[in-house]
């Protein structure tokens, strides 16, 4: 539970009941490109990888935002990435962050094309990076800049 101490499951049962004033938010939020302080925060939970449990580095965090926070994050991440997928935004090699597609599906479609250049006597190099992090290195600026490219609209952006 969040810090607005809101459960998940009272929002689902109460879901028709509670949709209009919510919506009445999200939309504000939506237009003016402004969240709500109380989104912002959360309870952080630091929990164990792997490794000693004495080492801090061993432990990722794990941020319980509040649920109205959540509703409305789920609702960006399904218009970014319609945006995308619809406009072409993604290749299809994508695999992370599209419906259907997981880790899993990538490492079939690997094996797929490997085992196809190898029965047609080809050469096959992998090289294999670790990109654990990489995001943390970002520039965010950049990269609103870059989905902005991509037509996504400023309300959507901030």
């Amino acid at each position: 539970m969040g810090p607005d101490g809101i459960d998940l499951k009272v929002m689902r049962e109460l879901a028709d009941e509670l949709v209009k004033q919510p919506s009445i938010i999200y939309q504000q939020s939506w237009l003016t490109g402004e969240v709500l302080d109380d989104w912002k925060l959360a309870n952080v939970t630091p929990i164990h990888k792997k490794g000693g449990r004495e080492d801090p580095s061993n432990y990722r965090p794990v941020r319980l935002t509040s649920v109205p926070g959540k509703i409305m994050e789920q609702f960006i991440l399904s218009v970014i990435t319609q945006h995308l997928q619809d406009g072409q935004g993604l290749r299809t090699s994508q695999h992370r962050f599209r419906r259907g597609r997981s880790c899993f599906t990538n490492l079939i479609s690997f094996y797929d094309q490997v085992t196809h250049l190898v029965d047609a006597g080809r050469a096959v190099d992998v090289v294999y990076l670790d990109f654990s992090k990489a995001f943390d290195t970002v520039s965010h600026s950049i990269l609103l800049e870059k989905l902005a490219a991509h037509g996504l609209d400023r309300s959507t952006l901030h």
